[in-house]
């Protein structure tokens, strides 16, 4: 272990010093200038290495004013009244490069002096991206340095969704693997969690609150249990959801049989704590997008009526923050708007960004990944699939087969693409109304500086999951 501690100090260029639980930042322009140096050790080293670069960025980040944070108190606030709806949070899927394209994301909220903004990943992403939730804070946390950032920082766990397949074969295994990789997530800094059972709701059942019951019982079983384990002092801000995104749009009834189950289960095993700041809905869209023949994606037609008809449910009659919306960056532009206008309160992005990635890297390596894709997945190539197709459906399988490669892309090519997603950041967030949400969270946003556990980091590397069946 002082092996490995020494390589990472040594990779900080000297600009940290670490005394038993203490870490101390000795040069902060020198630590700015070798952080991504500890991140590449995160991502690429195992072991001791990684587990130490992961700890003393998240230990450095606290020293600096970084504070990882729940955004359960501002949405409480929108809940009650107190924020305008003249913003919606966007939570964003870090898949490829994670490290520069955070910089990018807060070289665009800083321009905006935008606060309310999520970096997560979900538990399909950690499984083909490679990453794991320390791995992805220490890229957020580190990109916060480079930046200059201090504050709030909201790390999400976004769809930690239960397989209806493994569930059905294992009940018991199921909720605990999602139950466990929560409390790895919040070790290691999430301290906002998506609980995702909709995968479990059951349109054959006549009444809706039957359809509902399985969902709203185990993610009121799964809030309890993260509830036990939140750190002393934070509130995890906890999201729940009441379709499968990609399936039927979502209905007033739905919403409210799954808030009524939920709410009256978890008042007996929440034991009087808070409850959701938050409900995932369907109104139309599907994650990725859906490619035509010729590579381009199809038009979706938002249920914006819906979206607007349930935010105000889930604000006015349950206190949250509103309806969240899935599956949006790949949307036309002029959409965004119209989610502030429905008052949604949070949208996921994802698939843009990694479509920017596979543009700008250099042709030699992305043919090299189709050619892995075409090795690896043939057999999800259906019947009359083209190549565009294929290749837009399963790319994201080769981001962690190729992670090693996409750290050692020259830096000219890095920085191209790091702008270009600023750019696109920048435009996104101004549609969303970002500009001086700072104000907001420095307002409702208390953080508590919770100190990182060196056992939590420093230990075997966790082995990775089948998550073909889940959402992103």
């Amino acid at each position: 272990m002082a092996d490995a501690l020494a390589s990472v100090l040594a990779l900080s260029g000297g600009s940290l010093a670490v005394s038993g639980s203490q870490t101390e930042v000795l040069d902060l322009g020198v630590l700015r200038t070798n952080v991504g140096r500890l991140v590449e050790a995160s991502a690429l080293s195992g072991g001791g290495v990684a587990g130490w670069s992961r700890y003393v960025v998240r230990a450095a980040a606290l020293e600096l004013g970084i504070l990882p944070s729940s955004i359960h108190e501002l949405y409480m606030a929108r809940g009650r009244g107190q924020l305008p709806t003249t913003f919606t949070v966007p939570a964003i899927n870090l898949r490829a490069l994670s490290f520069e394209a955070a910089r990018a994301v807060m070289r665009a909220a800083r321009q905006l002096n935008a606060g309310a903004l999520i970096f997560e990943i979900a538990r399909s992403e950690i499984g083909y991206t490679s990453q794991r939730p320390a791995e992805y804070a220490t890229n957020v946390l580190a990109a916060a340095i480079a930046e200059g950032h201090q504050g709030p920082i909201f790390i999400q766990g976004d769809h930690f969704q239960i397989s209806a397949k493994r569930y059905a074969a294992d009940p018991d295994k199921e909720l605990d693997a999602v139950r466990t990789l929560a409390i790895e997530a919040m070790h290691s800094g999430f301290f906002n969690i998506d609980i995702d059972t909709s995968t479990l709701v059951d349109l054959s059942k006549g009444a809706i609150a039957a359809q509902q019951e399985t969902n709203f019982s185990l993610s009121s079983q799964l809030a309890a249990d993260i509830r036990a384990a939140q750190p002393d002092g934070v509130v995890i801000s906890i999201g729940g959801e009441i379709g499968e995104v990609g399936g039927k749009n979502s209905t007033e009834a739905e919403l409210r049989a799954y808030m009524g189950g939920f709410n009256a289960e978890f008042s007996r095993k929440g034991r009087g704590q808070p409850g959701l700041s938050k409900i995932s809905i369907q109104t139309g869209t599907s994650h990725g997008g859906t490619v035509l023949p010729d590579g381009t994606i199809a038009q979706v037609d938002v249920d914006f009526e819906t979206l607007v008809k349930l935010s105000r449910v889930a604000r006015l009659e349950y206190g949250l923050g509103g309806a969240v919306q899935h599956g949006a960056s790949t949307l036309p532009e002029g959409a965004f708007g119209k989610f502030v206008e429905s008052e949604a309160v949070e949208v996921h992005l994802a698939t843009n960004f990694m479509t920017m990635f596979y543009e700008h890297i250099p042709e030699e390596l992305r043919q090299e990944m189709y050619r892995w894709l075409d090795e690896n997945f043939a057999g999800d190539k259906k019947p009359g699939m083209t190549d565009e197709q294929f290749y837009y459906k399963t790319r994201k399988n080769a981001l962690g087969e190729f992670k090693a490669q996409t750290y050692a892309l020259p830096a000219d090519v890095k920085s191209t693409l790091a702008e270009a997603w600023e750019v696109q950041f920048l435009k996104l967030f101004t549609l969303l109304g970002l500009r001086d949400t700072r104000r907001f969270v420095d307002q409702y946003v208390k953080p508590v500086a919770v100190q990182p556990v060196l056992s939590d980091y420093v230990q075997p590397d966790r082995a990775g999951e089948e998550v073909s069946d889940l959402a992103d």
